[in-house]
C-alpha cells in the first residue's frame, strides 16, 4: 500500500495514487474484508426509509474519504516507521469501509457526495497539519476524530432503518473498527487536545454530515 512507502518523495507519489484510488475508484476495486452484508436479505425499501438509508450511507461514504485523507495526510508528516504503519493498518481497514459504504449505496440505488473532492482535499490538509504539530498531537487528533466517528455511527445505529439489516450490518463492523483505530492512537502516544480544538472539530464534522447527506 502507499502509505507503507518509507521516503518523503516516495510517499508523496504514494499518496496522489493513493488519492486517485480513493476518488476514482477502479471498477473491479475490492475490500480486504468480507461485506458485512453479505449473506442478509434485501428485502425491497418503502422508499422513505430507503431515502434516509441512503442518505446515511452517503455521510458514511464521506467520512471514509476523509479518513483516507487524513491518514495519508498524517502519514507523510510522520517521522518514524513504527507510526506510518500503525497508519497503514489502519487507512486499509478505512478502505474496507469505503467499499462497503459504496457498495450498499449501490444497492440503494444512491451515489456518493459530489463534493468528496472538497472533502477529501481538506481532510487532507487537517492531517498534514496535525502530523507536522508532533507525533503526540497527531496521534491526539486521531485519537479525538476517531472518538467523534465512533459517536456518529452509534447514532446512525439508533437512526437507520430497523428493516435495513444491510446498513446496520455494516455500520456496526465500522462501529467496531474506528473504536480499535482510537485505542490504537492511545496506545501510540496520544495525547488530549484542548477543548476548543475538540469543539470545533465537532462543528466541522456537523457541517460535513448536513452536506453530504444532502449533496
Amino acid at each position: 500500500m502507499a502509505l507503507r512507502i518509507s521516503r518523503p518523495a516516495d510517499r508523496l507519489i504514494g499518496g496522489f495514487d493513493q488519492a486517485l484510488r480513493t476518488l476514482l475508484p477502479a471498477p473491479d476495486a475490492r475490500p480486504r474484508r468480507a461485506y458485512p452484508a453479505e449473506h442478509l436479505g434485501r428485502a425491497p425499501l418503502a422508499e422513505g426509509a430507503r431515502h434516509a438509508a441512503a442518505a446515511h450511507m452517503r455521510v458514511n461514504h464521506t467520512g471514509e474519504v476523509c479518513a483516507q485523507a487524513l491518514y495519508l495526510g498524517q502519514s507523510v508528516a510522520a517521522r518514524t516507521p513504527a507510526r506510518r504503519e500503525a497508519l497503514a493498518v489502519a487507512a486499509a481497514e478505512e478502505a474496507d469501509h469505503l467499499h462497503w459504504c459504496a457498495r450498499r449505496l449501490q444497492e440503494l440505488e444512491d451515489r456518493p457526495s459530489q463534493l468528496n473532492l472538497v472533502w477529501f482535499t481538506g481532510a487532507y490538509v487537517l492531517g498534514a497539519l496535525a502530523g507536522l504539530a508532533g507525533e503526540p498531537i497527531s496521534m491526539g487528533f486521531l485519537e479525538e476524530t476517531e472518538r467523534q466517528v465512533v459517536e456518529h455511527l452509534e447514532g446512525h445505529i439508533a437512526t437507520l432503518p430497523i428493516e435495513d439489516e444491510a446498513s446496520l450490518a455494516i455500520v456496526r463492523a465500522m462501529r467496531a473498527d474506528e473504536a480499535r483505530h482510537a485505542e490504537t492512537a492511545r496506545a501510540h502516544g496520544a495525547v488530549s487536545l484542548p477543548g476548543v480544538v475538540r469543539a470545533a472539530m465537532r462543528l466541522q464534522a456537523r457541517v460535513m454530515t448536513t452536506v453530504a447527506a444532502r449533496f
